[in-house]
């Protein structure tokens, strides 16, 4: 087996490289900006190669390359759609013309909704993305449904929520750094439940994809278990051998203080506080279904522990 990774050196391809080497011994072609002095790939292309190679022998493609949603809200919206987008129809029209029978596409969650109404997340509800990151990822969704595919040609959109593992930079990083500081979490106030994605979950469903005959389609991917951010909090104190110190501050307090945030750039802002006190619950049924599981490898909780191992 051959597969073809774009992204293949962030952080989701390269634990998936280490994945699909050690479960399926595939040959693994990256196509990435830059190549670190080590890695476990095969082989390496520039973006700006990859048309001087289309007679490549691929059996699989898996498009990870993109613009990952900015906190900050430093990246104009042009910048998420000319990368989201367009890296996007430039893959997959190397995807038709190559012997590559399996794409996978690695968009998120935020392409359907930003915040989560009623119980949980489902495929069946009507996407309607509010961030130009979000808008970005659905556009590109958009653009591989609408293509027209010869009949040995398949599509998988995969739609993980916030992914956590070794390598991870995101909003548990900084959970972990407030944590180890020693400062007591202001936020107890807040009770939510939020899906994760263990990358071992992740790269399970696309090893699986590789290896299987899945059925094409979107599918959302996510932990098992929910978490709350306050359980995040006891599970980072308790990796460090410490006691959890939670503050339950006044609501409005905080909301005043995420406002002031945005204005002075205090480590709390409206987007910030969002993303650590909402409730995000996504149902992982359809893509369990499909691959014929009735649970996922890894436990939420244990897939945080690894991550923050790592740390």
């Amino acid at each position: 087996m051959k597969v073809l990774i774009t992204g293949a050196f962030g952080f989701v391809g390269s634990n998936l490289a280490k994945s699909i080497k050690s479960d399926l011994n595939a040959q693994l072609v990256a196509v990435d900006i830059y190549q670190p002095p080590n890695h476990s790939y095969d082989e390496f292309i520039f973006w700006g190669e990859l048309n001087k190679r289309k007679n490549e022998e691929i059996d699989t493609i898996i498009h990870l390359a993109g613009i990952a949603h900015d906190i900050e809200n430093t990246t104009n919206e042009a910048t998420y759609f000319e990368v989201n987008v367009e890296l996007t129809k430039q893959i997959f029209e190397y995807f038709l013309q190559s012997t590559a029978s399996k794409f996978i596409f690695l968009s998120s969650v935020k392409a359907v909704a930003d915040k989560v109404i009623g119980s949980y997340l489902n495929e069946s509800d009507t996407p309607n993305p509010q961030t130009p990151y979000g808008k970005s990822k659905l556009a590109a969704e958009n653009y591989l449904l609408n293509q027209t595919l010869p009949i040995n040609k398949k599509v998988y959109i995969l739609r993980p929520c916030m992914i956590h593992g070794p390598g991870n930079k995101g909003n548990l990083n900084l959970l972990y750094k407030h944590v180890v500081s020693g400062i007591p979490w202001p936020l107890g106030k807040f009770e939510n439940k939020r899906s994760f994605t263990a990358i071992d979950n992740l790269t399970f469903v696309i090893n699986t994809i590789l290896e299987k005959d899945v059925e094409p389609g979107t599918y959302q991917i996510a932990d098992d278990e929910v978490l709350s951010t306050n359980k995040l909090i006891e599970l980072i104190a308790r990796s460090k051998g410490k006691k959890a110190l939670i503050w339950h501050i006044n609501k409005k307090i905080v909301y005043a203080l995420a406002l002031l945030g945005n204005a002075v750039h205090l480590p709390i802002n409206s987007e910030r506080l969002k993303k650590l006190t909402d409730s995000y619950v996504v149902s992982n049924e359809k893509i369990k279904k499909a691959l014929g599981i009735k649970k996922m490898p890894m436990k939420a909780e244990k897939g945080i522990s690894k991550t923050l191992l790592s740390f």
